[in-house]
């Protein structure tokens, strides 16, 4: 595959080589996101993984703008082959990082066009898009970009907010807001949206949207009883269905990911929070998102460093190509 180093990777260590990305040893090279080498270095890649370096749809805390650089810079912890899938998947697909959307600070409603657009041409490409923010309100483009491609889709959430809030200061477009817009514009089955390691619910009329619309929640305290197994057979009702995986990193215990703007409590370990991801196996996933990655927050790099091992298991449980 595109991604195999070659020998000169290995050794020549007196010959002034020069390395650019993927290197064995990791600590070497340009980072790049599970140091996969750049889409115009490979002929026909189908796992394409983009930056989407925006943060201006956050309420409370800015800061994740800067995710992708924080997530790639980390990337050199984590290594190719992943232990508990025994699985190297740089072997079964060519895995590229496309690089940063080109996005502007200022404006909410061109940063959605040029997301959506970025998404769409990786999509016509055969292309499966892994995001990575950005605040959460990019996975409403996205969204966009996948139904336009694939009708809608299930959705699977690992949030500690549900996201279904009406507005926040008069806006309608922000992080705390994209599933009910996603609902409202029937780009998603209400009903095939699962949201999970849910402790956070600013008042009852976001239940009062769930129940009205059949969206199923998960606690966070329920969903330590069940467990990954008990979550990978609650989410078999989805096989057969095309589906969309979004992952805002508070979805993790904020002791274990204290690198976000919205950190929370009382949710899983990084443990239990990649055997959620790898719960996942199975289902026909067509695209995914990693967000809220705060480097400014961060603690010696733990959160960027989850991230990089939650990318890995993600691209891990895909089918081979």
């Amino acid at each position: 595959m595109a991604s195999a180093p070659s020998k000169k990777h290995l050794d020549g260590y007196r010959d002034g080589e020069f390395i650019t990305t993927g290197d064995l040893r990791r600590f070497t090279g340009i980072p790049t996101f599970l140091k996969a080498p750049l889409m115009d270095n490979v002929e026909s890649p189908d796992v394409g993984i983009f930056g989407v370096p925006y943060d201006g749809g956050i309420i409370r805390t800015p800061g994740t703008r800067f995710g992708p650089r924080g997530v790639r810079n980390c990337c050199w912890r984590a290594g190719p082959y992943n232990a508990e899938l025994e699985v190297d998947p740089f072997e079964h697909h060519e895995i590229v990082d496309c690089g940063d959307l080109i996005l502007s600070p200022l404006s909410i409603t061109d940063t959605m066009e040029a997301i959506e657009k970025g998404t769409a041409k990786l999509l016509d490409r055969g292309i499966l898009p892994i995001a990575v923010g950005g605040d959460h309100f990019i996975t409403h483009p996205i969204l966009r970009a996948i139904h336009k491609k694939h009708g809608k889709v299930a959705v699977v959430h690992f949030d500690a907010h549900t996201d279904t809030s009406d507005e926040a200061f008069g806006q309608k477009l922000n992080h705390g807001t994209m599933f009910r817009r996603a609902v409202e514009e029937e780009i998603i089955e209400p009903d095939k949206l699962i949201q999970i390691g849910i402790r956070r619910i600013y008042h009852d009329r976001e239940l009062d949207f769930h129940r009205e619309h059949g969206i199923e929640v998960i606690m966070a305290e329920s969903l330590d009883e069940m467990g990954a197994n008990g979550l990978a057979k609650r989410l078999e009702r989805f096989k057969g269905e095309k589906v969309y995986v979004t992952f805002d990193m508070d979805f993790v215990d904020a002791t274990y990911a204290p690198g976000t703007g919205s950190p929370e409590l009382n949710g899983p370990t990084s443990a239990q929070a990649r055997a959620c991801v790898r719960a996942l196996q199975g289902l026909d996933i067509v695209g995914f998102d990693l967000v809220e990655v705060s480097p400014s927050h961060d603690v010696r790099e733990l959160t960027c460093y989850l991230a990089n091992l939650i990318l890995l298991d993600f691209v891990s449980i895909l089918p081979r190509a």
